[in-house]
């Protein structure tokens, strides 16, 4: 009688390919790091004055700028704190960069690095500073407005698409199930300095769909924790957020037209009260005796 050597599983040579890849996953090889690569957020390449370099093409561009510009957070609100969370720092330098790519308004600097601007102006006055170091009084330049930026919410829904994922076999269905949604608003508010006046404001939104693929083959643990689409980071989606604000923002500006008030700004507006002393506050007594 001839016997037969029993076949191997048809799916044996898939699980060592899967085997393989986890293990590559997991950092168990490396490649030398490439100068310019890795993933890029909504803002990209670099600035010089009024030079951009491998700017994203969506960001808004003028031909001229309309006035300088200080970018300042407030380090007390809630969403700075919350931004820890995700391990993401200050927003101002993306933000800086991007407005400077735009060509828009031209920054100038009104944060940390204001201090060492302070420290080589008391060396000047010390008088240890070489002669011809120019630093003295009369060159800083002014800030005609004042940006703040704000994230209103960032939010990842998670979940899976329990409906979608029960029409799919297998590890399709696994993949369908660990999609999620990323999402973020952001506001930013321009504020003339001299009069305190707020000339602009405008919100934006960007979001994604995240498909955990790498996490739902391996049962979400190979690789630690790997994912094909799944490892974009919540600060990419507030960046593009931002880009997204600022366009609208440059959008409204480029169109500007100053609000009036009968009489002036800060003379008392148009709703007076009787017996107060504004223009309109006068009139509302004179009709009222009349």
């Amino acid at each position: 009688m001839r016997s037969h050597a029993t076949p191997a599983p048809a799916f044996g040579c898939a699980r060592i390919s899967i085997a393989a890849a986890a293990l590559i996953l997991g950092g168990c090889l490396a490649t030398t790091p490439e100068i310019g690569g890795g993933s890029k957020t909504a803002v990209t390449g670099a600035a010089g004055g009024a030079t951009a370099e491998n700017a994203n093409s969506s960001i808004e561009r003028c031909d001229q700028s309309l006035g300088t510009l200080g970018v300042v957070e407030d380090q007390n609100a809630p969403w700075y704190h919350q931004l820890r969370s995700y391990k993401l720092g200050s927003t101002v330098p993306v933000i800086r960069m991007m407005i400077q790519q735009s060509n828009c308004f031209v920054i100038v600097e009104r944060g940390g690095a204001m201090q060492n601007m302070r420290v080589e102006r008391d060396l000047e006055k010390t008088g240890e500073m070489r002669s011809g170091s120019n630093f003295q009084k009369g060159q800083m330049v002014a800030a005609d407005y004042t940006m703040s930026p704000s994230i209103q919410f960032s939010q990842n829904t998670g979940g899976g698409r329990a409906g979608l994922a029960g029409f799919l076999p297998g590890a399709f269905a696994a993949v369908a199930g660990s999609m999620k949604t990323n999402e973020a608003s952001t506001t930013l508010i321009m504020i003339d300095n001299r009069s305190g006046v707020q000339l602009a404001a405008a919100e934006g939104s960007a979001k994604n769909m995240d498909f955990n693929l790498m996490g739902a083959m391996f049962g979400g643990g190979a690789g630690g924790g790997a994912g094909g689409y799944s490892n974009t980071p919540e600060g990419k989606i507030i960046i593009a957020a931002f880009a997204d604000s600022y366009n609208q923002l440059v959008r409204a500006v480029r169109n500007y037209k100053a609000q009036t008030v009968k009489g002036g700004l800060g003379t008392g507006g148009t709703l007076g009260v009787s017996g107060g002393s504004t223009p309109a506050s006068k009139e509302v007594s004179t009709k009222k005796k009349q």
